[in-house]
């Protein structure tokens, strides 16, 4: 398995004043809510803003000491990582976060964004202009890519990938923790992913947005995921054998078989009708944020996006049909 990356940097402004706690142990934990506005270019040339909203945990002596530097509308460079926990509800069903860990903070200013740093969403709380909102992972696939088209032409990819972490607990032991992140790509980017398979090691950047979506039963889900802006494909070196571990899905992460087997036995399940799978199953791309964050704006709907361009709403992909058969469309006319 590829020595794993997991980095998220932030630059934003906290929506409301820290949420100072302690464990029953003694260990402080400093809920901070940052959000911002990023800049990109959609497919007409335009520029297009769109907000995000992150919780983000400091932990100990570091988030005590800003429990009482910060308040609402103070603006933050945050450095850490995404955390990846998982529970079974009291329903039964398994659900799973991803989160914002902070290993250093730091009070920031507004130089250089003008008169009016900030923009007020919905609910009055202050969103920065020109945040910054920027992921860098390495890990490996732990299924092969899934390509598809929406009704609108454009190819989207989905794939998650298995980030290994190594850490030293509080006792001195080894330790090693996995962390499972999905990943969205679009057009261009998205056809040259497809070929992705199960255990490919891969680097991406991207940004870290928040999904959510109505099931089934009429319940209200969340889900967060990276939008992808860069998808490096990397080579298997030494190290990366072994028999792999499975996800909480019941898919093996690790090495692969070699890339011409994957890819041919795609082809021919496409051939035969098979592999096509069902429309990929995400929510609305409204940006929000997790279960209990505190501060909802849920009314900003994104564009299209791969390469610094906003995606396509998520929900043009549901009845999205399959690359092939929409390969076929486009020849055909």
């Amino acid at each position: 398995m590829a020595r794993g990356l997991n980095n998220v940097y932030l630059v934003g402004t906290l929506t409301q004043a820290p949420e100072l706690r302690y464990t029953p142990a003694g260990l402080a934990i400093l809920e901070l809510n940052v959000a911002g506005n990023d800049h990109v270019i959609g497919d007409d040339g335009q520029p297009r803003e769109l907000a995000w909203y992150h919780r983000v945990t400091v932990f100990g002596a570091q988030g005590e000491s800003f429990a009482n530097q910060l308040e609402a509308g103070s603006p933050v460079f945050v450095e850490g990582r995404l955390n990846y926990r998982s529970w079974e509800a009291p329903d039964g069903q398994k659900r799973a976060s991803l989160d914002v860990v902070a290993s250093r903070v730091e009070v920031a200013g507004f130089g250089g964004r003008g008169d009016e740093p900030t923009v007020p969403d919905a609910r009055g709380q202050q969103r920065l202009r020109d945040a910054l909102n920027q992921v860098l992972l390495i890990g490996n696939l732990t299924r092969d890519a899934e390509l598809r088209y929406t009704p609108n032409g454009s190819a989207v990819t989905r794939f998650s990938i298995a980030v290994n972490e190594k850490f030293r607990d509080r006792s001195g032991a080894d330790q090693e923790r996995t962390h499972y992140i999905d990943i969205n790509v679009w057009r261009e980017l998205a056809e040259s992913s497809a070929t992705l398979a199960k255990g490919d090691p891969v680097f991406v950047t991207g940004r870290l947005v928040n999904d959510n979506w109505t099931d089934k039963e009429g319940n209200k889900r969340y889900t967060t995921r990276i939008e992808g802006s860069r998808v490096e494909h990397l080579t298997r070196g030494p190290g990366a054998g072994g028999a792999g571990a499975e996800d909480p899905s019941g898919e093996v992460r690790g090495p692969g078989r070699p890339a011409s087997d994957r890819v041919r036995e795609r082809r021919e399940r496409s051939a035969k009708g098979h592999g096509a799978g069902s429309p990929l199953d995400v929510g609305a791309a409204t940006i929000a944020h997790g279960p209990g964050a505190g501060n909802r704006d849920l009314a900003v709907s994104m564009g299209r996006h791969d390469q610094g361009a906003a995606g396509p709403h998520n929900s043009a992909l549901r009845g999205a049909e399959t690359g092939r058969a929409a390969v076929k469309k486009r020849g055909e006319a």
